[in-house]
């Protein structure tokens, strides 16, 4: 099994994390988004939409898009919700992370954190800004009652919202102002198999 990735993105980081916790063996290819490595010929033959990460089975086939990879990932596995209820609220929350919540703390963190900023850039940061936040409360309101977001315990869900939320700082999110985010992302860290996204 082999993992097309950029180590900086939150959604490689993703599917890193649960491979990890699974203690599933795997060869990772780094691919520098910021240099065009995801725009060869090469590439597009395993994602013609030119995106990390993608994963690469033992097979030959090619599954792209982080959260349909965590999905196939965690088949069988305690980090999939056993029961229909489980699996739904599952994928409201990992469909929530990338209609919600990665469009504004994921692209913030990266116009920050690895790009000079356009004009244009500047004048929109605000707005991804306040999305963002807007994203970050509906977690907080959900985890000050709830330790896990499908069910009662860790799972894909988890991973999906962990990937950006963690590192949202480089976005100039201040998870100060969110406890129940600050707890729940210490729960995940203290999981076995846990793994830091390297620094970039």
């Amino acid at each position: 099994m082999r993992l097309h990735d950029f180590t900086g993105s939150g959604n490689g980081h993703k599917v890193r994390l649960l491979l990890s916790n699974l203690g599933q063996e795997y060869e990772l290819i780094e691919h520098n988004i910021l240099n065009g490595e995801t725009h060869t010929a090469d590439f597009l033959a395993r994602n013609p939409g030119g995106k990390i990460p993608v994963l690469e089975t033992d097979d030959g086939k090619h599954l792209p898009e982080s959260n349909a990879i965590l999905w196939y990932l965690a088949e069988d596995t305690a980090f999939m919700p056993k029961d229909a209820w489980g699996r739904a609220q599952a994928l409201r929350w990992m469909f929530f992370e990338q209609y919600s919540h990665e469009p504004y703390i994921a692209v913030a963190r990266f116009w920050l954190h690895f790009v000079d900023m356009t004009p244009e850039q500047k004048i929109q940061l605000s707005e991804k800004q306040d999305r963002g936040n807007q994203a970050l409360e509906i977690m907080e309101q959900h985890l000050a009652a709830h330790d896990w977001f499908a069910g009662d315990n860790y799972s894909i869900a988890d991973i999906a919202l962990y990937g950006y939320t963690h590192v949202a700082g480089e976005g100039g999110f201040d998870l100060g102002k969110y406890p129940s985010i600050k707890s729940w992302l210490l729960r995940i860290e203290s999981q076995k198999g846990h793994i830091a996204m390297e620094p970039h």
